[in-house]
């Protein structure tokens, strides 16, 4: 057995050190599954574990998938370069103002899709708009950090916004609805305090006047997929075009509220997404005349193998008894009270994220969670201040969570350096308030309003 321990743990250092170095831009899904493989090798996880793995993540896997789909959809229909240019009228010209419409198009985009789709429709938005208006690297750099970090730390309010927070959700068969009623609140004011700090930071960096834009963002996609005339595109078209991006959000914000009717209701969630996202693709068919059949290719289904494959190793690490050992160190302090619970695992769940990854540290928080016989408000308590260590706390490195990996790998394909230095100068001071107040008021919320 202890050679099967030491196994497990070897997998598992090897397999995230492969995924944060990434050789040859190589797919994170890769050294998940091997990792995994070896791990099933080993004995430690079996075939009832399996069947018990496939219940746990199934449903939260096809839910963000359906919302991935979505935000893929958006794509075709010209979205990004509608938003870019919806961005730089509503700015005026002002940096300081396109820094708050920024922060609040990253918020919206994560509530209405989940943090990796909100990744990758938000950093192609924010990449056009910025070589748009000119700015130079330095510039550009406060835009597209401060972007991407509330642009994952968002799905921390609502449990659909992260696959691992839906996984996590299941296993300690909590809500979505429960999840918002204990969480929006809390989360969503320590969020606007982390937007606050970031823009205290980055102030001075950012232009107070921004120039005017190189070319018309939204004609360009336009003319060349849709506009069969050259010139710029009448004022009628664009306020049609914006009445119909304007009913195309609000068909995925109704579905978005759906799935909480759902889960009120006690229906599986997954099966309104998939619904959602099946009537988004006729709608694209029928408006588009663009066969479905592209998004197979344009989806990123790795997630799902990623997904699957680290619960296996983290299934082998708790097997092989590492839950126990940090059950015997948080069970004491827990026992102390519930504010000393709530830090103890949010700052537990975040120092792991960022060594680990968000999604083994969530997982290895959850399962330790479930073994400590703890009382209803204790568990819900403790599980939503895990969900703020692994949402916002793992932000601390650049390497703690999936999409902020997706993140840097999109920069990358658009010669875009963000150095790490750059990032830490803002995360080292940033993130660790924004965790501190955000468990503060978690905790003081429930203490008014569910306890």
């Amino acid at each position: 057995m202890t050679f099967s321990v030491g196994i497990a743990i070897v997998v598992f250092l090897m397999t995230m050190l492969v995924i944060f170095w990434r050789p040859g831009g190589l797919n994170e899904a890769w050294p998940a599954s091997i990792g995994a493989g070896i791990i099933l090798l080993t004995g430690l996880v079996t075939h009832k574990d399996i069947t018990d793995i496939i219940s746990k993540i199934g449903g939260a896997s096809i839910t963000i998938m359906a919302t991935i789909v979505m935000a893929v959809i958006l794509e075709s229909f010209g979205f990004f370069h509608w938003a870019a240019a919806r961005l730089a009228s509503m700015s005026k010209g002002s940096g300081y103002r396109l820094y708050w419409y920024i922060q609040l198009l990253c918020f919206l985009m994560t509530l209405l899709f989940n943090n990796d789709g909100s990744i990758l429709i938000t950093t192609p938005i924010l990449i056009l708009l910025l070589k748009n208006l000119q700015l130079k690297p330095h510039q550009q750099i406060p835009y597209l950090l401060t972007g991407a970090l509330t642009a994952t730390a968002s799905s921390a309010p609502i449990g659909v916004s992260n696959i691992v927070n839906l996984i996590a959700l299941k296993i300690v068969h909590m809500t979505l609805y429960m999840h918002t009623a204990m969480m929006f609140i809390p989360a969503s004011l320590g969020l606007l305090f982390m937007s606050w700090l970031m823009y205290v930071m980055v102030k001075k960096k950012l232009p107070k006047k921004l120039p005017n834009s190189a070319f018309d963002i939204e004609h360009i996609f336009f003319t060349k997929n849709f506009h069969p005339l050259k010139g710029q595109i009448s004022v009628e078209t664009k306020r049609q075009r914006t009445k119909f991006m304007l009913k195309i959000l609000l068909f995925v914000f109704i579905m978005r509220c759906s799935l909480f009717v759902a889960s009120f209701l006690s229906i599986p969630i997954e099966f309104v997404a998939v619904l959602g996202s099946i009537v988004l693709l006729m709608w694209r068919w029928y408006h588009l005349r663009i066969n479905p059949i592209d998004i197979v290719k344009k989806t990123p289904w790795h997630i799902l193998i990623f997904a699957f494959s680290m619960y296996v190793i983290i299934y082998g690490l708790h097997n092989a008894g590492l839950t126990t050992l940090l059950l015997e160190v948080c069970e004491p302090i827990v026992k102390q009270g519930l504010f000393q619970a709530s830090f103890i695992m949010g700052g537990l769940v975040s120092v792991l994220s960022n060594f680990f990854n968000n999604h083994p540290a969530l997982l290895i928080g959850t399962l330790t969670l479930t073994e400590m016989h703890l009382n209803l408000i204790t568990l819900k308590t403790m599980y939503l201040a895990s969900i703020i260590g692994s949402d916002i706390g793992s932000l601390l490195l650049p390497i703690g969570t999936l999409a902020s990996l997706m993140w840097m790998f999109i920069l990358r394909k658009n010669n875009i350096k963000v150095k790490w230095k750059d990032y830490l100068n803002i995360s080292l001071i940033v993130i660790p308030l924004t965790v501190f107040v955000t468990l503060f008021l978690l905790y003081n919320w429930i203490q008014i309003v569910f306890s």
